[in-house]
């Protein structure tokens, strides 16, 4: 008797194994429904309103010719895009309900196995978040990031220059014609972005978990070898059917501290924690955000990128590649976390090198000794908040200052720009209302634009605290994550312009100098509780009602854990 899960449907002689035959004959032989062939869904992002990942139906030809070539039956099955630059108010707002989605088409439908293609920075989470909910054979291919653009003479870094330059407008250093110049040499081919943003990093992370192709993250999309590795990657997900080598069995401990590591060393986007700290939920694995700190905050940054580096994610496939710099921080892996191939992460590093060390540095001359994500506690963020110090200010790491306090993202567009605004270089800027419940969606805001007054005097950073989130291409003092958020209840909403805030990273620390009774008899004000979130209905309100703080991942209450695939009610 077969053993195949998607035979539960389609072999036998009776009504329902007729019908799900019959409807599926259309150029498919007898012998695909006869339960030794397995079926693979190839789980596709693509959209036009996806830019980053339209080229993704290119890839999914080559990873169902690979399927093919292995004996499989591939079946391609869309899956919810979600575009980070269109969606509105954010595409963070979304990503459960992607994967809500992808969970539930997973475990009713008849497959054996999936290949799981994403790009843009909110698909690879919902799909893995997916994969580990379901728990039948996955693996991740990775659309690649765009190639390197270029405005008169000098690459641009698609996002980090965005903020740079739209600062640059802003405080006179360059005109509104020339930063509309450079928009169409901005995006110079398919892809995702090619800076150190979240959709490069989580491609490289999800390798880092073991669930890609050995090599493969990293490689830009318009690369030939980009739809090898997709082909490699079909024939490989029917031998891993065979194999019974599922999720639960690649994304362990083990491999969550190989992801921490590796976010460290490549200078990762912050926005990978909340979403390594989602799929560890969907395993039930006892990561936490304080293994961000305790396992990467040491971990020197060897990969000179922007936005806390020089260059962009081709020079980083043409110096070597991911498996490169983790060759340099090779001890700091678990030599016992496994990957889609059967075989161990370390395993596959041997013949990695470096062949620029200005884009990947040596591991005995890193870009920044110590680089990784620190975690701050304090009467500001009892429940934690992140910062990311390589692409921070040095000299900004330990401050004191006079708070400014915006109570919505309406009410800082507002006043930002106001002449008037009482605010220097040593205030900081508090922006609140912007956590998974308050804006709803938890947006990419932190990285607030500075006063045009100040950019105009040659500032160039301040620190920045938000319960919300920044894009993986932002650079700054930024301080993110706060938990518990404004609208959740947390000392954020409390705070008042004026209040002494005192930071400093090396003691962990974020604190507001206030007597904490004082502090605790305050109520909001009434402009933060009426700029906060109320849906009435739709997925909003239920994403409200139930997500999770940003510090165990900002999943669904309901949607943590697994649930397996079997299905055991038929349709007729």
């Amino acid at each position: 008797m077969s053993t195949l899960r998607s035979a539960q449907w389609y072999v036998g002689d009776d009504r329902n194994a007729y019908i799900h035959r019959a409807w599926m004959r259309r150029g498919l032989p007898a012998d695909a429904f006869d339960g030794t062939r397995p079926h693979i869904a190839i789980a596709n992002t693509a959209s036009a309103l996806v830019p980053c990942n339209m080229h993704l139906t290119e890839v999914a030809r080559s990873v169902a010719d690979g399927v093919h070539e292995a004996g499989g039956i591939p079946l391609e099955m869309p899956v919810m895009g979600l575009g980070e630059t269109l969606v509105r108010p954010t595409a963070m707002l979304w990503r459960n309900l992607a994967a809500m989605q992808m969970e539930e088409m997973l475990r009713a439908n008849p497959v054996d196995a999936v290949v799981l293609l994403g790009g843009c920075d909110k698909t690879i989470p919902s799909l893995l978040m997916a994969a580990a909910s379901v728990g039948i054979p996955a693996l991740v291919v990775p659309g690649g990031p765009m190639l390197s653009g270029t405005f008169r003479g000098k690459p641009l870094g698609c996002g980090t220059d965005v903020w740079k330059l739209s600062e640059d407008v802003r405080g006179g250093g360059m005109s509104e014609e020339d930063f509309l110049a450079s928009e169409s040499s901005m995006i110079r081919s398919k892809g995702h972005c090619n800076t150190m943003g979240t959709a490069s990093t989580m491609g490289l992370v999800a390798e880092a978990l073991g669930m890609v192709m050995p090599g493969l993250a990293g490689t830009p999309a318009p690369d030939a070898r980009l739809l090898e590795g997709a082909h490699m990657s079909g024939r490989r997900i029917v031998e891993m059917v065979a194999e019974d080598l599922t999720p639960e069995k690649i994304i362990t401990e083990a491999s969550m501290r190989n992801a921490i590591v590796a976010l460290a060393a490549i200078g990762g986007s912050t926005n990978a924690v909340v979403h390594l700290l989602a799929i560890a939920g969907r395993l039930g694995l006892e990561t936490s955000l304080d293994d961000f700190d305790r396992l990467g905050a040491d971990v020197p940054l060897l990969v000179n990128l922007q936005p806390s580096g020089a260059h962009l994610m081709d020079d980083l496939f043409r110096a070597g590649g991911f498996q490169a710099v983790l060759r340099e921080v090779q001890d700091l892996l678990d030599p016992g976390a496994l990957t889609i191939s059967g075989r161990p992460l370390v395993d596959h590093l041997d013949k990695a090198r470096t062949w620029d060390h200005d884009v990947i540095s040596p591991r005995e001359e890193p870009l920044q000794e110590k680089a990784g994500i620190a975690v701050l506690r304090g009467s500001l963020a009892p429940g934690g908040a992140i910062v990311k110090p390589s692409a921070a200010t040095p000299g900004l790491l330990q401050h004191r200052g006079p708070a400014v306090v915006f109570d919505s993202i309406e009410d800082f567009h507002a006043r930002i720009d106001d002449p008037g605004l009482e605010v220097d270089e040593d205030s900081v800027l508090i922006l609140r209302g912007c956590g998974p419940k308050g804006y709803p969606g938890m947006p990419e805001v932190s990285n607030m634009p500075l006063p045009r007054k100040l950019l105009e005097r040659g500032v160039r950073d301040m620190v920045r605290i938000c319960d919300g989130r920044m894009s993986g291409t932002a650079y700054g003092t930024v301080i993110l994550h706060v938990v518990p958020e404004a609208a959740d209840g947390g000392p954020l909403a409390l705070v008042r312009t004026g209040d002494m805030i005192v930071l400093d990273v090396a003691a962990r620390r974020l604190d507001v100098d206030v007597d904490p009774a004082e502090l605790a008899a305050r109520a909001p004000s009434e402009a933060t509780v009426n700029a906060l979130a109320k849906p009435e209905r739709g997925w909003a309100k239920l994403y409200v009602e139930h997500v999770t703080p940003a510090s165990t991942g900002a999943d669904l209450d309901f949607l943590v854990g697994a649930s397996g695939h079997e299905v055991t009610r038929e349709s007729h």
